[in-house]
């Protein structure tokens, strides 16, 4: 096997593993479109790597985590509703992002690569990185579990327990922030809502509580990884969208069987 191939699957496989838990509460908490709106900001951190010089998947995830933050201010606000606030966002940032780096650095950034995904292109230091963040957001993804869990079921019920729900869920954006930065290198701008998403939604059908509902997401995740490098690799599919398009067969294989969770 090709070692780009093989550093492909290891970043692949990374991304996946930490996407289940995270795409579990995306789904519980409907926070896809969150997902969305980070992604799109991500063209605005590339942006600012560019201006200031710094490494690209640095910039792109502090972008995101400022605007995690910033969408947490908006909400305490209260001024519009979370799902409109996130559709201005989502397509705002989408389109500066472009704007800008046609502007900034116009012909040095592959951006079909940022839109789609450029794995196949991922260096050992990428799947290093990759898998370091994703230690991180599943350590205090297991430390915050219980706190998670509360406030996904009933945030008032949750806040009389004496769970700090807002720093939660702050946390629980600042972590999604962070997994999609991290997620752009494999699947790409426009994509990685899907594998956020779509694994954790096929995982739904086939499991009886939370936590086999998030080992079974990175399962799917994995197996999609897997399957859409190797469709990349001999029908030399594109392979993002290839890694998407697996987790939907699982999703469609799912729904053979009735809905236990």
């Amino acid at each position: 096997m090709p070692d780009f191939l093989l550093l492909a699957l290891g970043a692949g496989l990374g991304v996946a593993l930490v996407a289940g838990p995270l795409g579990c509460f995306a789904v519980w908490r409907r926070m896809a479109y969150f997902g969305d709106t980070m992604a799109h900001s991500a063209l605005l951190g590339v942006t600012l790597g560019l201006l200031l010089d710094i490494n690209l998947n640095a910039a792109v995830a502090f972008g995101c985590l400022l605007l995690a933050l910033a969408l947490v201010a908006l909400q305490r606000s209260r001024q519009l509703a979370t799902d409109t606030l996130l559709g201005i966002l989502s397509h705002s940032t989408l389109a500066l992002g472009l704007v800008a780096i046609s502007l900034v650095s116009p012909g040095r950034v592959n951006l079909l690569g940022y839109l789609f995904g450029d794995i196949l292109a991922t260096t050992a230091a990428d799947v290093i990185t990759i898998w370091l963040v994703g230690a991180l957001v599943l350590g205090v993804l297991a430390w915050l579990w219980r706190p998670l869990l509360a406030i996904t079921v009933h945030e008032d019920l949750a806040r009389v327990e004496g769970v700090r729900v807002s720093a939660v869920r702050t946390a629980l954006m600042l972590l999604m922030a962070l997994v999609i930065a991290i997620a752009m290198k494999v699947v790409g701008v426009l994509l990685i809502t899907a594998l956020l998403i779509i694994p954790a939604a096929a995982a739904r059908r086939l499991s009886h509580t939370p936590e086999q509902m998030a080992i079974t997401a990175s399962a799917i995740g994995a197996l999609a990884v897997t399957g859409g490098l190797a469709a990349s690799f001999y029908w030399d599919w594109p392979a993002g969208p290839a890694i998407v398009l697996g987790a939907t067969g699982a999703f469609v294989l799912s729904l053979l069987k009735p809905s236990r969770f």
